[in-house]
């Protein structure tokens, strides 16, 4: 896959991570190669003379499922392959996002453009031009069990392909998908044998999310560090334990990442220096300080399985059956099962959920003055009648309380389905979606986290934080993120830096000082 001038070519190859967040959440048009029509011209040949011969041939002259021993005679293929569709549209309810809806149309196009479903050419080139005209299919939160692939969410796709089924324009207005369609020029298709069960069977939809979550936690990983090191500065801690000897004894890639990471934030740090003499009686730092590297280590050491293995499945044709066009036949397989990855992506919701967990510990440390060496309590003006930062840990505790929740994984439930044909499911989907709010929550922890910790750095004054550090308070004073003073209303002062902080203008504002972060 490739880009030009914004418009991303869809090849025979896979799609590449930067190509799906370009069209996921940037909107940009999608062109299918010239290679991949020819693949996906010759796997419809295949698909055809098969049709032709009248032996049996599962999801192309039989039912589906628990339905596939019944032979369906020619002139009812078509009404087979639409009433599929229909009927596998069956989501409830609310909407999914637009950029998870783009992100798993992108994926099914480009298994399609591989030639190994059998779909026509017109079929995969209607669903490009979806994605360029930016008509995104409504689909809705449960249908899929993640075996099979992703079949409920795909199907709503797959329903506007025929003119039916609800959409959203380029504009966000819901309309009829016939509408859409008509006003951007576009012609539904008739669906041939096999394409409806082409358009559907795919484990595209947990893939989609997994990217996205896994480009919003490289950003937030190393946030995280940033958040840490201004805690550690702010809360008079040590950055000797962040030594590269010391990593080395225990060589986890991640924790030598972040251990460099806060290394460099701290360097020059004035409120490090001020204690750094032989007159401080500190002797080791609590460990939501001093294993902060730990602890974002393994979340990073975590993310780069989830990263291997969503490159493995970027790089997968998923289909059933699938068309081997270059031995002339179509094959049944199992590799519709969501199982790899919604393993990771479990694993990344125990991640998030432990990142965030020793992020709200640094926090409350902090508010206490028994443990925040010589701040107010709470961070308050005039405490007793200003309550500061109370309710502010209060907040994310009761995020970090959810994200427990969601760390229980999906993937160790099954329910079977379609009379127990389909006996073992993965509920990829479902660890997804839980992943998508993981992250949310994470990024509200990190964020105030950093809010605090800036209060706690201005409090320090007049010893001067660190450049990186130094670089993150200003941000957050000139987007008017209070510092120390009398109460006000805080939850605009929370939502302003969670906003910075999932942009990545937190990350951003300490590495145009000190560089960029690991």
């Amino acid at each position: 896959m490739s880009t030009s001038v914004g418009e991303v070519v869809v090849g025979t190859g896979p799609v590449g991570v930067e190509e799906l967040v370009a069209v996921a959440r940037h909107g940009a048009p999608v062109v299918l190669g010239e290679d991949a029509l020819a693949a996906v011209a010759r796997g419809r040949a295949v698909v055809e003379e098969l049709a032709a011969a009248g032996g049996p041939a599962y999801g192309v002259s039989t039912g589906f499922g628990a339905l596939a021993t019944r032979h369906i005679p020619e002139e009812l293929r078509e009404r087979l392959q639409r009433s599929l569709v229909r009927s596998h549209a069956a989501g409830s309810g609310p909407e999914v996002e637009r950029e998870v809806v783009r992100a798993l149309m992108l994926l099914r196009l480009s298994t399609l453009a591989t030639g190994h479903t059998g779909v026509r050419p017109r079929t995969a080139q209607l669903l490009a031009d979806l994605l360029t005209h930016q008509i995104t299919p409504v689909v809705r939160e449960y249908g899929s069990l993640g075996c099979s692939g992703d079949l409920a969410p795909l199907a709503h796709c797959a329903l506007a392909l025929i003119g039916e089924g609800e959409v959203r324009d380029a504009a966000g207005t819901l309309m009829p998908a016939a509408d859409a369609l008509a006003a951007a020029g576009l012609t539904p298709v008739v669906l041939g044998a096999k394409e409806g069960l082409a358009l559907i069977n795919g484990t595209d939809g947990m893939l989609g999310m997994l990217v996205l979550a896994l480009e919003d936690l490289r950003m937030l990983l190393r946030t995280a560090d940033v958040a840490a090191a201004m805690s550690v500065e702010a809360q008079l801690g040590t950055d000797r334990v962040f030594a590269a000897e010391l990593q080395a004894l225990r060589p986890h890639p991640g924790q030598a990442v972040s251990a460099a990471n806060l290394t460099l934030l701290l360097r020059e740090s004035g409120v490090v220096a001020s204690h750094r003499g032989p007159d401080c009686n500190r002797v080791q730092d609590a460990y939501s300080l001093r294993c902060s590297p730990q602890v974002h280590g393994a979340a990073r050491d975590t993310m780069d399985h989830a990263a291997l293995v969503a490159g493995r499945e970027l790089a997968s044709a998923i289909d059933n059956p699938v068309v081997l066009a270059s031995e002339g036949r179509v094959e049944s397989n199992g590799n519709f099962h969501g199982a790899p990855v919604a393993y990771v992506l479990d694993f990344l919701a125990i991640a998030a959920a432990d990142v965030a967990s020793i992020s709200e510990r640094r926090t409350d440390r902090f508010l206490d003055k028994a443990r925040n060496h010589g701040l107010p309590p709470f961070l308050a003006d005039d405490p007793g009648v200003d309550s500061g930062l109370m309710i502010a840990q209060y907040t994310q505790a009761a995020i970090v309380s959810e994200l427990k929740r969601l760390a229980v994984p999906a993937s160790v439930d099954s329910i079977p389905s379609s009379a127990m044909q389909e006996d073992h499911v993965s509920m990829g989907w479902s660890g997804a979606r839980k992943l998508r709010r993981a992250v949310d929550g994470l990024t509200r922890v990190v964020a105030i986290e950093v809010m605090t910790a800036a209060r706690a750095l201005d409090l320090r004054a007049p010893l001067a934080p660190a450049p990186g550090t130094a670089a993150v308070v200003a941000l957050l004073r000139s987007a008017g993120v209070a510092g120390p003073g009398p109460d006000r209303h805080l939850s605009p002062d929370i939502e302003t830096t969670v906003g910075l902080v999932a942009s990545g203008a937190v990350l951003s504002a300490a590495e145009s000082v000190i560089g960029a972060l690991q």
